[in-house]
Formats: C-alpha cells, structure tokens, sequence
C-alpha cells in the first residue's frame, strides 16, 4: 500500500507574526436569550421562522406528510395491538408499584400517548408507565398517605376532607405528575435537554439496578400474600424486608405457587421470543395469555373467598372528570418530583436514541421535555401517574413492525376499549399474578450487575460511580440515591481534571508530530528544550497540581534556584568586603558558564554598576572574582535547560486564577535565564489580553499557533546565539545554554 504524503512550505508562524499575515474576524457572540426561540430579540419572525417552529413544536406535521399507508399501516396496526396488549398489561401490574388502584395504570396507558403522538418526535417508543418511576411515585404516595392514616407525616390536606384512601392516593399520585410535568415543560421551554448528558449510562446503569432491587423487594408481599405496609425514606428496603421475614410463616402458598408457575413460564417464552424473533412475525403475547389464563381459574375456582387470595377488585367504568393539583401535595412533594421528571426524561430519550440511529431519523431532547411535559400534565388532569417509556414495551412495538406513532395511538386505543367496556373481565384477576408479571420483566436491570466486573477491568471510576449509585438509591432510596450517584459522577470529573496526566512531548524523528516520551523510541528531543503537556482546562482547583507537574518535567524548582543564587551572591559580596575587594571598580562579564569556570567579556562597568544596585530584585545575576579561589561552600546552581515550551492544545478554558498561577511561574523561569512559550492557545489568547497577563517580561511573542512552529523558532534562535558568540571568540569557552553575570 502506497502512504500519501503532504509537503507544506510556510513561514515560522508566532502568534504576532500570524496575525500579520492573517486578518481576523469580529464574531457577533449570541446572548443566553439568543439560543431559547421563542424568546430570540436578534431575528425577525418571518414566515419561515413561523413554518420552522411549528414543524418544530408539532413534529406530527413532519412524518405524517410523508407516512406511506400501503406500506406502513398494516404494520402500525399490528404493532399497536400487540402493544396494546403488553401495555394494558404492564399499566396494571405498575400500578400496584404506585400503590394505586390498577385501574389507573390503564388511564396511563391512553392519556399520555394523546398528547406525545401530536408533540414527541420519536416515531417507536411506547409511551406509558415505567417501573422506576411507579416506585418513585409510590414512595411519596405511601408517605403522605400510608395505610395507617395516624401514621401520615402530613395531616389535614386541605381538599383531603371526605375522600376514601384510594381517593387521596389517587389525588396525590397525579398532583405529583403534574408538577413533574411543569417540571419537564420548563426545562424544555428553556432548552434544557443537555441535562441529560450528565446523567451518563454508567449511572444510569446503577440507578435502574437499584431501583429493580427495590421493584422486587416492594412486589414480594403480593407474591408471598402477605399483609406489609408501604414504606418510604432511608434503609425502607431493609425495613420491608424485615417486616416480610417476620410474617414468612404466614405466606398464602396459593399465591405463591401460582406466582412461582407463572415466572417460569413467562421466563421460558420470553426467552423463546429472544432467540427465534428472527422467526416470528409478532412476539407471542405471553403476558396477555397468563393473564386470561389467571382470570379464568380464580374465578373458577372462587380463589378470593376459597384460598383467601387477593385479587384487583372492581375496576373503575370509564373515565372520571378532569380534577386539580392539590397545591399542598405539589409543596411537599417537590424534592421527589425534580429528580422524577429527570430520570423519566433520561430514559426515554435514551430509548428513543437508540432507534432514531437504528431507522434514521433526528429526535430533538427539548421538544422531547415538552411532549413529555405536557403529557404528564394533561394525564394528571385525569389522574394518570407519571409516563415515561418502558425498553420491553418499545421493543415490542418496532419489533411488531410499527413505523409511526400510529402505533402508539392504536395501542392507547386498547387500553380505552379495556377501560370503557371489558375491564370487569379483570376484576377477578389474583395481585400475586400482576406482581409475579413485574418481577419477570426485571430480568433485563437486574442482569446489570453483569457490568461491575467489566468496569473494574476497563474504567475504575465508573465502576465507583455504578457501585456508589447502586448502594445510595438501594439504602437512601431513590430520589436521595440519584444526587448521590450524580455527586460521585461530577467527583469522577473533578478529579480527572483537576489531576490530569501531564506528560513530556518529543518530536518523532521524520514528522512534525509530537508524542509522550515515554510512548516511543524513535524520538528527537533537542538539548536544553522541554516541551510540557497539560491535557485539561486550567482552573483554580489544578493550577497548583500544574505548577507541580511542571516542577517534577524540568527537575528542579525555579523559586529555590532562585533562592540558591541569591545566597551565593551575599557570600560573594561579604567574601569582597572582608577581602577589602572594591567590587565597583571592577569590569562586569555576562555569559554563559563554561565547563573550565571562566568568563567572557561582553558587558561594561556600567552595567556592573546598574547590576549591583539590581542585585537583590533582578536574582538572575552571579558575581565572581576572578583573582579568588571560592570555597566549596559557594555555589551557583545551574540548569540544564535553556527553553521551556508548554503546550496548550487540550487546555479547553483558563479562569482568572490560572491565569495569575500561569503569570507566576512564567517568571520564576525567565529570572533563572529559561524562556518560556506557549503554543496552540488562540481560544484563551484573547482573554490573556484583558486579564493583564501581557507586560515588559511576558510578550505576547512567546505564543506560537503550533507545536512545531515553536520548536523552530528555539532551534533557529539557539543557533543564531551561538553563531554571534563564535564571531566574537567566545564559542570555544561556551557551556549552552546557562546564563549568569560576573564580576572579575
């Protein structure tokens, strides 16, 4: 194979020099109001600007224009059945983790996806119930109002009055998605859907683990048939389980052998549906077919009144009048909302990810928050709970062949029909069957315990940010568990820029390319030169690790040669005086100190003079009598290091800390004779300008838009010193590049 190659003749560019040459442009900055658009002051609202944002606010408008109904109908129908299905299914089983009527996982079921099919932009995701969010729903139902009212934490809820238990959890429950609505509403108002991005897959990993173990743990008194009240807040999964424990002798095994028949037997279909998908035109249904099945044989066989089973009871008719958030619930339950609103936003827009990339089409984060916004509220209205998607049910309705929300609408258009006209057939239907189906379709989160061994191998910290995750939602519970987890996650980032692996660069030999040393063996490293790499931002928490790293790369410490010369020059001038040396008639040398200890004259007693009276600021200076010998105990330390270039191409930002950090130790190497540059930071360079970092010591010739360009200039600017040197004798008593002045 041949290798292409490009040859590139060009002047040694400085950053002054390039500025010569190459005018550049003043850029307009957008405000923060600029990138909201409906709130943009720099734009005329024009008709096409009216177009783009009704296409943009009404995505329905954009797909169904192009919907082909030969072609995808038939497919949107199937899927919509079949999800349908799955989704009436599911709606029931979570309500239960919302600790509320089953009947109400049906209304969230059809209200939500109304809205999302005119508002969302994903054309696959089911909109529904999801188990994480029931949970979180439910952990604030069952604290304002637990089964035993003496034990509510808030009493006397105004608008309260007269209502059943079921009543006030259904009033809580939908006041809470509602202001879980107003949540997602206004971050999607405010483009807010980069929120998203810290809420990484590892996280978000130990988060849904987290929260199946708690799913589990909450569907084990169904499944068991025990009588275990709701419990909320810290350790509350140590305190259900051992209330579970206490009461295990009373388990109804009933309910516990047909919930054990029915996880085996869902466990083998679904695993039959994985393997021979490829086969199948539609994924066999099997949670419908046990729920038939169940419904048949407790009413059979009278399992309520026989076996004392628990069974959903009798189903609400048709839907109720649209009512109002309880503005006291909406107050005590904030905390719980926020991070409600984030998780089910994260998650369906991760869903949707996956299979816009998978059918091509661009899904927007922001309009996504305000479909789902509005849909949470305009389903609170009709007291549904918080909708966000499920990956089973998403799956089943692209795998069933949907193409659009056409689906999604058939499907909402199940529940409907379930809820109007055939919801008395499930009025006999065992709980211990609904929890029984919500623990076979933990499958998929609990098997992410798979990942700790991966991430150990592969990326420590985010095995500690999926560990630390998993741990706080597991025994703080949900809410308190996810600002951990996102605590430890933003650690992670700290600490990965605020110690950064510094490195020192070499050229490899043959290219302008500069690598870490230590990577390679066919380098070229110029004597006397050191090129130094920061790969982070510089701010105020690392600016001293930098001055570290820094220090370490060159080997020595400018500040205590610094020191070490300045206590040699006193010894001198006490030896001088004691001698009765006049150290002002004297003629001054300046060079560069020779292996063989002399000197050379370049300089006048003029400037000796000016040097002495200097002394004590300008500490770059030695002074050496000629005619002494000096004891051992006088030194003047010397460097092997003549230039210093620090590369910035991976700085991203430098806050006004650094740049006083930076401003320091430029200086303390410039007093000890080592010039230093900077290259590649034309996105800070500006910002230097205005924060005062240019003055009569640090000029703005020091910066160089490149590596390389650096590089030349050190080696053509040694070369020039050493020429001129030369010319005037003195090269054959040169030792490179280690200034200093002395006085004979």
């Amino acid at each position: 194979m041949i290798e292409r190659q490009y040859k590139v003749a060009r002047p040694v560019y400085s950053e002054d020099s390039f500025a010569e040459h190459y005018e550049r442009t003043c850029r307009q900055r957008k405000t923060t109001l600029d990138h909201i658009p409906l709130f943009s002051l720099n734009q005329s609202w024009d008709s096409k600007r009216t177009k783009n944002a009704v296409l943009s606010l009404l995505p329905i408008i954009g797909w169904l224009r192009i919907y082909k109904v030969k072609e995808w109908l038939l497919g949107d129908v199937v899927s919509g059945i079949s999800t349908g299905l799955v989704a009436i299914m599911q709606g029931l089983a979570f309500s239960l983790l919302a600790s509320l009527p089953p009947s109400y996982g049906l209304y969230t079921a059809f209200f939500p996806m109304l809205t999302y099919f005119f508002l969302g932009t994903s054309r696959h995701i089911s909109v529904g119930s999801f188990p994480v969010l029931s949970l979180m729903v439910g952990a604030v139902v069952t604290r304002l109002v637990p089964l035993d009212e003496t034990q509510a934490n808030v009493t006397n809820i105004p608008g309260f009055e007269g209502l059943t238990l079921d009543q006030k959890r259904v009033l809580v429950a939908s006041s809470m998605t509602f202001l879980v609505g107003i949540f997602q509403l206004a971050m999607g108002i405010l483009q807010f859907g980069f929120i998203v991005v810290y809420l990484s897959d590892t996280l978000v990993s130990g988060f849904t683990t987290a929260a199946a173990v708690h799913i589990l743990v909450s569907q084990l008194k169904f499944v068991l048939g025990l009588d275990v009240p709701g419990i909320s807040g810290p350790l509350s999964i140590i305190y259900t389980l051992e209330k579970v424990f206490v009461q295990i002798t009373s388990t109804n095994l009933c309910d516990l052998v047909m919930s054990i028949i029915i996880m085996v037997v869902v466990f083998i279909v679904k695993e039959l549906n994985d393997r021979y998908k490829a086969k199948l035109p539609v994924p066999i249904p099997i949670e419908v077919i046990v729920t038939i099945i169940a419904c048949g044989v407790s009413y059979g066989f009278n399992f309520n009144k026989i076996y004392n089973v628990d069974i959903v009871g009798e189903m609400v008719r048709g839907y109720e009048a649209p009512v109002a958030p309880n503005l006291e619930v909406l107050r005590e339950s904030a905390l719980e909302a926020f991070p409600t609103a984030i998780v089910g936003f994260a998650v369906a827009f991760s869903v949707a990810k996956v299979y816009s990339k998978k059918h091509d089409y661009i899904i927007d984060g922001n309009q996504e928050l305000i479909a789902f916004g509005v849909s949470n509220i305009f389903g609170a209205t009709f007291k549904s709970f918080a909708a966000s998607t499920a990956l089973s049910r998403t799956a089943v309705q692209e795998s069933s062949g949907g193409k659009t929300q056409v689906a999604g609408l058939i499907s909402a258009m199940m529940a409907m029909i379930v809820t109007l006209a055939l919801g008395f057939l499930l009025e006999p239907l065992p709980r211990s069957v609904l929890g029984a189906l919500v623990i076979v379709n933990l499958k998929g989160m609990l098997m992410q315990f798979r990942e700790i061994p991966y991430l150990w191998r592969k990326d420590t910290p985010d095995c500690v940010v999926w560990v630390a995750t998993c741990l706080s939602a597991c025994l703080l519970g949900l809410d308190l568990g996810l600002a951990v987890g996102l605590g430890v996650e933003l650690l992670t980032v700290i600490f990965r820029t605020q110690f950064p692996r510094c490195c020192l660069l070499a050229n490899i030999q043959g290219t302008n390319l500069y690598r870490d040393r230590k990577d390679y063996t066919h380098i070229f490293e110029p004597k006397g030169v050191k090129i130094f790499k920061i790969p982070s931002p510089l701010f105020f928490a690392n600016i001293e690790f930098f001055k570290e790293k820094l220090r370490e790369a060159v080997g020595f410490n400018p500040l205590k040669i610094l020191k070490k010369r300045n206590k040699a020059l006193r010894k001198v001038r006490n030896l001088a005086k004691k001698s009765n040396y006049d150290i002002t008639e004297v003629r001054c040398y300046t060079t560069r100190l020779p292996s063989n200890g002399l000197w050379d004259l370049i300089s006048t007693n003029d400037e000796c003079s000016k040097a002495t009276e200097e002394l004590d600021e300008l500490s770059n200076v030695e002074v050496i009598p000629s005619k002494w010998n000096l004891p051992a105990s006088i030194s003047f330390p010397r460097v092997d290091l003549h230039s210093l270039i620090l590369d910035f191409s991976t700085v991203s930002f430098v806050d006004i800390s650094a740049v006083k950090g930076l401003k320091l130790v430029l200086k303390e190497f410039l007093h000890i004779d080592v010039d230093v540059y900077i290259v590649s930071c034309d996105g800070e360079f500006h910002k230097l300008h205005n924060c005062m970092f240019f003055d009569t010591e640090i000029q703005t010739s020091v910066f160089f838009p490149t590596l390389h360009d650096a590089v030349l200039h050190v080696l053509d600017k040694k070369n020039l010193d050493q020429r001129m040197l030369t010319n005037k004798g003195l090269g054959s008593l040169l030792k490179r590049f280690d200034f200093a002045v002395f006085f004979f």
